[in-house]
């Protein structure tokens, strides 16, 4: 079914690899859910496109919104995004319309690019299907146990989309929910993160593969084994094994799309829908290599104690400006999130718009565990605009006074 599905997709459509022009990546994100069909999820994935430059802020779109905001040029609309209104490639509200927006430019290679086309567009109807957005931070995945784990599991999934017959996958994927399951008994509450974050990205990314036209198992498995290489899983890690363990279900459990509910566990579905139990840890430990990720992860560790005794002296024992979140908007890499615990997570860099005004951070900022704020670096006064590594554009009637502690400010509206 999933192949047939793919190779329907990819006889349908001719593409290009050069730079697109907006006319072309409207025409291929029409085709791509016209392609599907709504077969994949029984819904239509043509959420209106929203393709934005980041340099000039010139908006194209399929359609125009509510206002006059987008103006006709030719068969698009086209306009200027406010500064109010963050650029990433996600989904969002904006002029009286959800749309997928998309930063140009788009990836050259034309599987790589539709499968962000769908994966943003998936975004756009996941409150349709009744698995609303959720981001948590399991901080978790930023310790040494719960790094080694994840590895683990990552390279047992791989192990199991690359399995020659039905005996290698199914100890493969045992191999996997035993290194999960580990790994959740000691994560607390960042059990439900994992859980939370891997039925939002990890779906979206899943169903991008499985209608990039591409083959969706190698994308997966490139996926695993570049996931590993990364800096931070804290956020990113869905992108990885929410793909694999989709695939993976395709064939154990063709119909599980059809009755998910948000609290389900892609884990857990594949082990009923497999009738697995748990396999020996030890023993599965060492099919993949675990004595080397550990020492790995070990000397990671002792490095990165010092990064955070650093980044703690800087925005929790240091003066600091803590601006409270009221209809925050944000823009952040996923892929470079530090967990600070207890304190919340670090973002290098981040865009924040709410309604006290503009908050652009270059290097380093602290934004809570609950989500109820961002703390960056005290600014020299309270009249100045920037501090180090930020810019703050505040929003009439918005200004700042002295804190609590000696030399920290706060955020007042006069």
């Amino acid at each position: 079914m999933r192949m047939l599905v793919l190779a329907s997709f990819a006889s349908c459509i001719a593409y290009s690899a050069q730079a697109q022009t907006p006319t072309e990546v409207f025409a291929e994100a029409h085709a791509v859910c016209q392609a599907d069909g709504g077969g994949l999820w029984g819904v239509d994935l043509c959420t209106p496109v929203l393709l934005v430059d980041p340099q000039t802020r010139t908006v194209h779109a399929d359609r125009k919104g509510a206002s006059n905001a987008l103006r006709p040029d030719g068969d698009l609309f086209t306009g200027v995004l406010p500064g109010e209104v963050n650029i990433a490639n996600t989904a969002m509200e904006w002029d009286g319309v959800r749309w997928a927006m998309l930063m140009q430019p788009l990836p050259r290679d034309p599987v790589r690019r539709r499968a962000l086309l769908v994966h943003e567009s998936w975004h756009g109807v996941q409150e349709a299907l009744g698995l609303p957005a959720r981001s948590p931070t399991p901080a978790h995945l930023d310790s040494e146990d719960g790094r080694v784990l994840m590895r683990l599991e990552w390279r047992a999934l791989a192990a199991a989309l690359d399995a020659g017959d039905d005996a290698m996958r199914g100890q493969a994927v045992a191999d996997a929910l035993t290194f999960r399951a580990a790994r959740r008994a000691i994560a607390g509450d960042g059990a439900a993160d994992e859980q939370a974050l891997e039925m939002n990205e990890g779906l979206a990314e899943y169903s991008g593969l499985r209608l990039s036209g591409g083959d969706a198992r190698a994308l997966a498995g490139a996926a695993l084994a570049e996931a590993e290489r990364g800096t931070s899983f804290v956020r990113s890690f869905a992108y990885a094994s929410g793909p694999a363990y989709g695939l993976l279900l395709d064939e154990a459990v063709p119909d599980w799309r059809q009755e998910l509910k948000a609290t389900d566990d892609l884990g857990d579905l594949l082990a009923a829908g497999l009738g697995l139990r748990a396999a020996d840890a030890a023993s599965a430990e060492a099919r993949y290599g675990g004595d080397a990720i550990r020492s790995e992860e070990a000397r990671r560790a002792e490095q990165t104690r010092g990064i955070a005794a650093a980044w703690t002296a800087k925005l929790v024992d240091g003066p600091g400006l803590r601006l409270p979140f009221q209809s925050m908007q944000i823009a952040f890499d996923p892929g470079k999130i530090i967990a600070l615990p207890p304190h919340g997570s670090i973002y290098p860099t981040l865009r924040v718009v709410d309604a006290w005004g503009v908050l652009e951070v270059s290097d380093g900022a602290l934004i809570d565990d609950n989500w109820s704020g961002v703390t960056v670096v005290a600014p020299p006064s309270a009249e100045a605009v920037n501090g180090p590594g930020w810019t703050l554009a505040l929003n009439p009637g918005w200004g700042l006074e002295e804190g609590k502690r000696v030399g920290d400010y706060r955020l007042v509206r006069r």
